[in-house]
């Protein structure tokens, strides 16, 4: 995995060869020189030549008269013509070489003028909220894939990829915490806004070719590899005994949902609204893949058995992400009630201990002759702690701390009415408690810190069913403030809370501004619709609701995701 030092650093460049000619037009200029001046070189001997005879002497003194005054002008003309032809062609060559890489526009050249023309701001948002959207994709599909492949062949064996999905996971992660500051305050510098960009950009790709690179591998795991019929027929047995599992499940869902509203009110159950009937769609648009699987299984199709599988998978998977927060819902009910009484008990303690620690900080102050506190102002802090001592750190003028120690007394007080009353939702009475005396605490009560804990994770797993459910639609706000809340959760409950309360309500507005992605009611009687809205398939393309929708989504990232398209024609 890229090393965090050097993450979002761009390529390097393949080395230029401009330099490459200059060079060879230097030697070339210097092979002429040499040649222009070897001619007018002497070597003399050491060894005297005897003179020639007397009736050859003036036949040799005249053949060398010529040599004798210097080079003649007949010698210099090769060697001026070599040396004006290699800087014609250096030149030519450089010239050729500037022009063809200000023109050039194939693929492997795209980076060349990036450095000198950088995308605008806006653009690289673009960029960086679309790669957020679909890396967030691509992890989920890949996690969602490990499961089948898991039940069938066991951890062990998938042990290699489960691996894979966690470092893309914590890529994107980062991706999605670096984008949460961003949200929070840009910088005030363009090219440090630019830079911040870059990094999410790269995260994200960093994230995808995790994934791309087990994703070969991974289809030789489960048999899915073009030509393996076996292992294709063997993952259909195991998603056909899945899917009427979930069948006789939904049935039991839908009378949960009912006693659900009867026993807390019918506003508790509106976070699972209309899942049971989603989980129905999803599950007759399974019918479809899986009858079409088994018919090109059949038929000796592996490879269309494996993409119609892979669309039963996804659609099998999101019917249990229906049904299981249906459960989850129940779950969370019925724990927030059993605690209730005891987080009301611990509130109680906590808000006595903030009025004492209040109290005893001022008499402390008096007591020693410092400065008394300024209630009025709240210039003196106290941080809440042991009766009696004076606290080293400042958290909450003393004032303020009384005031709000009055406050969480009403919200107990109403609390309590309500739960007395008649039906009321136990989750949101958590979360009113908490939100109102955890800035008081202290740890005198661990009830209430539990109590905030539960509510975090409870809205936390909501928005993340909502969005894994309808991801086909959902854009990279609600998953950004998501996944903040997931990294607050432990550390900071209360704002982890509404982070996620605002990404499912994010979502939720996505959602309706996405409208229909398939024009018709077939999509809608075969479950098509739900399934494209949900990204179990991928939508037309360019977007057309009137074209064919794409396939559906497999382990991997940018590179093999869509691997299961079916061939053009």
């Amino acid at each position: 995995m890229t090393s965090s030092l050097i993450r979002g650093r761009p390529r390097r460049r393949a080395p230029s060869l401009v330099p490459a000619r200059l060079l060879h037009t230097v030697l070339g200029g210097l092979a002429g020189v040499v040649w222009l001046v070897l001619p007018g070189v002497t070597f003399h001997s050491a060894t005297p030549v005897p003179p020639p005879s007397a009736a050859a002497a003036p036949a040799a003194t005249a053949r060398s008269a010529p040599a004798s005054g210097g080079t003649s002008t007949a010698d210099l003309v090769l060697p001026l013509v070599v040396v004006v032809a290699a800087l014609a062609f250096g030149g030519y060559g450089y010239v050729r070489r500037t022009r063809r890489a200000r023109t050039r526009t194939t693929p492997g050249w795209a980076t060349a003028p990036a450095a000198d023309a950088p995308p605008s701001l806006p653009e690289a948002d673009d960029r960086a909220r679309a790669l957020l959207v679909a890396a967030d994709d691509w992890v989920r599909v890949s996690r969602e894939e490990l499961g089948p492949a898991e039940a069938r062949l066991g951890a062990a064996a998938v042990a290699p990829y489960a691996r894979a999905v966690r470092e893309a996971a914590a890529e994107l992660s980062d991706a999605f915490r670096l984008r949460q500051r961003y949200d929070e305050g840009p910088p005030a510098d363009h090219d440090e806004r630019r830079q911040s960009l870059a990094g999410i950009v790269a995260r994200c790709e960093e994230a995808g070719w995790r994934l791309d690179a087990d994703a070969d591998s991974f289809d030789q795991l489960r048999g899915l590899e073009r030509g393996s019929a076996p292992g294709v027929v063997d993952a259909l047995v195991a998603a056909e005994t899945r899917f009427r599992e979930l069948g006789a499940r939904t049935r039991r869902m839908a009378t949960l949902v009912a006693g659900l509203g009867e026993r807390y009110g019918p506003a508790v159950t509106d976070s699972v609204t209309g899942s049971v009937e989603q989980a129905k769609d999803r599950l007759v648009f399974t019918t479809f893949r899986l009858n079409e699987a088994r018919q090109a299984a059949d038929r000796g199709e592996p490879d269309v058995a494996a993409r119609q599988l892979r669309a039963a998978e996804g659609g099998i998977a999101q019917a249990a992400a229906f049904l299981d927060g249906v459960e989850r819902l129940a779950a969370d009910l019925e724990s927030a009630e059993r605690l209730l009484p005891a987080t009301l008990s611990g509130a109680e303690a906590e808000i006595a201990g903030a009025r004492e620690t209040a109290r005893d900080h001022a008499a402390a102050v008096r007591g020693d002759g410092a400065e008394r506190p300024v209630t009025a102002r709240g210039h003196r802090f106290v941080r809440p702690g042991a009766s009696g001592a004076r606290p080293a750190e400042p958290l909450l003028p003393a004032d303020m701390l009384l005031a709000q120690a009055d406050v969480a007394d009403a919200v107990l007080a109403a609390v309590r009415t309500e739960a007395t009353a008649g039906p009321s939702d136990p989750v949101d009475a958590l979360r009113r408690v908490a939100s109102a005396v955890l800035p008081l605490a202290a740890g005198r009560a661990g009830a209430v810190p539990f109590a905030a804990s539960l509510v975090a994770a409870h809205s936390t797993a909501d928005a993340d069913t909502f969005i894994g459910t309808h991801r086909g639609a959902v854009g990279s706000e609600a998953r950004t403030r998501l996944s903040e809340a997931r990294r607050l959760r432990d550390a900071d409950p209360l704002t982890a809370d509404a982070l996620a309360v605002r990404a499912r309500e994010l979502a939720e507005r996505d959602v309706r501004g996405h409208g229909n992605p398939l024009s018709g009611g077939s999509g809608h009687e075969s479950g098509l619709a739900g399934a494209v809205l949900g990204g179990v398939l991928l939508p037309p393309s360019d977007g057309d609701p009137q074209g064919a929708v794409g396939p559906p989504p497999s382990f991997g990232g940018p590179r093999t995701g869509r691997r299961r398209a079916a061939d053009p024609g």
